[in-house]
């Protein structure tokens, strides 16, 4: 995904101009954005305050954190399914053999 050149913060004064009484269409010719772009971002920030922004960028943050162990895990897991099934293999053909009176 692309940086914006536009910080959240940034973003939110924006949004506030707007709340404040200016058209949409003024504020974004004054930051040289689309009006699409204005209402992206109302849909992600609208509401928000520089202190919920930074809850934001830490629970995001905490999320990609949570993926990556959540991900290192189940190939853990997957990997360590495999030796158990492969151990439970190699064993239930020597007890085949054991129980037959067969040497391995």
């Amino acid at each position: 995904m692309r940086k914006s050149k536009f910080s959240e913060y940034q973003i939110v004064k924006i949004l506030k101009a707007v709340e404040g009484g200016r058209t949409v269409v003024d504020v974004c010719r004054e930051h040289g954005v689309s009006s699409a772009t204005y209402y992206k971002w109302k849909s992600k920030y609208g509401g928000m305050e520089a202190s919920d922004i930074q809850r934001m960028k830490n629970l995001e943050a905490e999320n990609r954190k949570l993926k990556q162990m959540f991900a290192d895990l189940s190939l853990e897991n997957m990997a360590l399914k495999d030796v158990i099934e492969k151990n439970s293999e190699a064993s239930s053909t020597q007890g085949s053999c054991h129980a037959h009176g067969q040497r391995v």
